[in-house]
């Protein structure tokens, strides 16, 4: 289906270091399957990447709204609040 289509592709943009693209696609493929949880994982890992642990984690909460037995979105979320308080301390 379309929502699985642009989902994979994210994923080859996201190993292509592609992550605008890869954040692109997995848009897409929410708007086009809003209760498909797999995009919001993924795009919560770029995000995360890319340092923007609130968006991060907004996704991150939204998978384990979605689905409260995805693991690794449950670990992705205790680590983006950790990171994100130990950017706080440091003043940055």
């Amino acid at each position: 289906d379309l929502a699985t289509a642009l989902n994979d592709r994210g994923q080859v943009r996201y190993l292509r270091v592609e992550f605008a693209a890869a954040v692109e696609d997995y848009t897409a493929a929410i708007e086009c399957q809003p209760g498909f949880e797999v995009p919001y994982y993924n795009r919560g890992l770029v995000l995360y990447r890319l340092g923007d642990f609130d968006e991060a984690m907004k996704d991150f909460r939204k998978v384990l709204e979605l689905n409260p037995q995805f693991e690794d979105a449950a670990l992705s979320l205790k680590q983006a609040i950790l990171d994100k308080e130990e950017r706080q301390k440091r003043g940055y």
